[in-house]
C-alpha cells in the first residue's frame, strides 16, 4: 500500500477507529499511539556488489499504559497531511514498525471496514538473496 492509498482509505472513512492486525493474526493493542511518521531510506550493497536504495514510508506504532487512548482516521490523516513535507512523495510504500518481543517493520498489506472499525492488515518482511546468480544460489542459503 502507497502512502497516497493509505491516505485515500483514510479520508474514505472518517472518524473511524482503526485496529492493526500482525501477520501472526494477533492485534496492536487498541489504545496504541502512532509516534511518529518518517521516510526511510536504505542505502547498501547487496552481496553480489549491487547498489541498492529502498525508501518507505514508517508509522511507529507505540503501546503506552493510557488505555483509554483511541487513534481515529481523521486525526492520522492530519498527522500524515504534516508529515507530507518530510516524506516528498505519496508514491512510497507504507510500513509499521512495532515493539512487541522485538522491534519489527510490517508492511501495510490491506485494509477493510468491519464492525469494530477499519481493520489495517500487516505482512511480513523477509531477507533474501538479491544475487543469487552471482552468489552460485539456487533457493539455498547465500555467500
Amino acid at each position: 500500500m502507497t502512502v497516497k492509498e493509505f491516505q485515500a482509505i483514510l479520508a474514505k472513512h472518517p472518524g473511524t477507529t482503526m485496529h492493526w492486525m500482525l501477520p501472526d493474526r494477533s492485534f496492536v493493542p487498541a489504545h496504541y499511539h502512532i509516534t511518529e511518521v518518517g521516510r526511510v531510506q536504505k542505502d547498501f550493497i547487496d552481496c553480489g556488489g549491487t547498489v541498492r536504495s529502498a525508501t518507505s514510508c514508517l508509522l511507529q506504532i507505540w503501546v503506552a499504559n493510557d488505555t483509554d487512548h483511541r487513534l481515529e482516521t481523521t486525526k492520522l490523516a492530519a498527522i500524515m497531511q504534516i508529515a507530507h513535507a518530510v516524506l516528498g512523495s505519496d508514491e512510497l510504500p507504507m510500513e509499521v514498525e512495532y515493539e512487541d518481543a522485538a522491534v519489527s517493520q510490517y508492511p501495510i498489506g490491506g485494509a477493510e471496514v468491519t464492525p469494530a472499525g477499519l481493520l489495517f492488515t500487516l505482512g511480513a518482511k523477509h531477507t533474501a538473496c538479491l544475487a543469487p546468480e552471482k552468489c552460485g544460489v539456487d533457493g539455498g542459503g547465500c555467500c
